[in-house]
């Protein structure tokens, strides 16, 4: 699809939940939305401009019907979709630039400013619902544990803490050590059972739920700057529950397998522009996926291709693999049927058929003087060959935080 150009430069965005309608929130103050398709159109569908300061996050309720904007002027804006307009404004809801937004259920939304103070706010209530203070540094991000009703946010500070919204205490439940790095974004993994989050010096620390929150339990060099923004893929793709999206200061949205770790690919090119914001589209199942830069353009990539034509290619390399396969065992079975039509010739050359034969496997009697049957069984004997391991399941002992990685995955990032 054709780059969206804007008119500034984006610090969010954010898709409607089921329609094909892109929010983006813009250095200028101005929220702009523009409606897609599949063939590459894309039109503006309203602009406004609740601020005349920076419109840093974006948040969009779960119905689609209303969209939250905030930013440099410390205020949240409630924005009706269908129409473009400001429907209400909580001036002054934070006392600092407010960096970061997410919805947590229909009736809870969560906030979190410059200053490291973090809101819980009630859309039917003027008033935040509670505040947590732990963090001294921004807040980068937020991630929503739904099975636990836990928040986590990370900071620039260098920790990340848990908030467990059910509990009235205005504390977190759970607050990691310094990870010595400003920590800027946050996604969960194999079914929220890890956490990985993005580090400023292009490192992914992943977290173990079951080992708690103290510290990371592995790191996976390999980005050469920052990253900024992480997004998880559609899980009708294979590996879904595994593979990632990264958005990095060098410009690059990667796709990248963890555990094991491999660089799948770029998606993306920013060229130098560092990339702050990914998001895929329809709820995270969509077929594109969203990136912002410091340009002043919106890109959205089709991810079927992707990832649907890596697919294909293994197919491909399968279906000819089986083919070399299929002919190298009929190659096999015209030799043991040249070697029974040659019963009639010279003794001599019976000596030969039966000295290149005894190389490969030894056979016991000279095979002319067996019967067919007989014939027939030793030939199968013959062509059974070990097997190798083609899928490398050889089990080898590791230490409980070893990762085994690929070389090359370095190399290519």
């Amino acid at each position: 699809m054709p780059d969206i150009p804007v008119g500034a430069q984006i610090f969010d965005l954010a898709f409607h939940p089921d329609r094909p309608v892109v929010f983006t929130g813009l250095l200028t103050g101005h929220v702009k939305a523009f409606r897609y398709d599949d063939q590459g159109n894309h039109e503006a569908k309203f602009s406004v401009r609740p601020s005349k300061k920076s419109c840093r996050t974006l948040a969009m309720s779960a119905d689609g019907r209303h969209l939250w904007a905030a930013g440099k002027a410390k205020a949240i804006h409630t924005l009706d979709v269908g129409s473009g307009e400001v429907v209400e404004t909580r001036a002054g809801a934070h006392d600092a630039p407010i960096n970061r937004m997410k919805r947590l259920t229909a009736n809870l939304l969560a906030s979190g400013d410059d200053d490291g103070v973090i809101k819980l706010w009630d859309p039917r209530k003027p008033d935040a619902v509670r505040k947590y203070t732990q963090h001294f540094d921004f807040i980068s991000d937020f991630l929503w544990l739904e099975d636990k009703k836990q928040l986590v946010a990370t900071s620039g500070d260098g920790t990340l803490s848990v908030m467990d919204v059910r509990s009235k205490k205005f504390e977190p439940i759970a607050q990691s050590e310094d990870q010595e790095d400003e920590l800027l974004s946050i996604l969960a993994i194999k079914g929220g059972q890890k956490i990985v989050v993005g580090t400023q010096l292009g490192i992914l620390s992943i977290f173990n739920r079951k080992s708690g929150w103290g510290d990371c339990v592995d790191r996976i060099p390999g980005h050469p700057q920052s990253i900024d923004a992480l997004c998880s893929i559609p899980s009708h793709y294979p590996n879904a529950h595994s593979t990632i999206l990264t958005g990095s200061s060098d410009g690059l949205l990667r796709a990248v397998q963890l555990l094991p770790t491999k660089l799948l690919g770029v998606v993306a090119d920013h060229g130098e522009f560092p990339i702050e914001r990914i998001a895929v589209d329809m709820n995270g199942e969509g077929r594109w996926v969203g990136s912002a830069g410091h340009e002043e353009v919106l890109k959205l990539t089709d991810l079927k291709e992707v990832f649907e034509d890596d697919e294909n290619d293994k197919d491909a390399e399968g279906d000819s693999d089986a083919a070399g396969t299929e002919g190298a065992l009929n190659d096999g079975s015209n030799d043991e049927d040249e070697l029974e039509d040659k019963e009639g010739e010279s003794s001599s050359g019976a000596l030969a058929a039966k000295a290149e034969s005894s190389d490969e496997d030894e056979v016991e009697g000279d095979p002319r003087e067996d019967s067919d049957e007989e014939g027939g069984e030793d030939r199968r004997k013959r062509k059974r060959k070990p097997e190798k391991d083609p899928l490398n399941v050889t089990k080898r002992k590791k230490g409980r935080n070893e990762l085994v990685a690929e070389p090359s995955f370095f190399a290519d990032l």
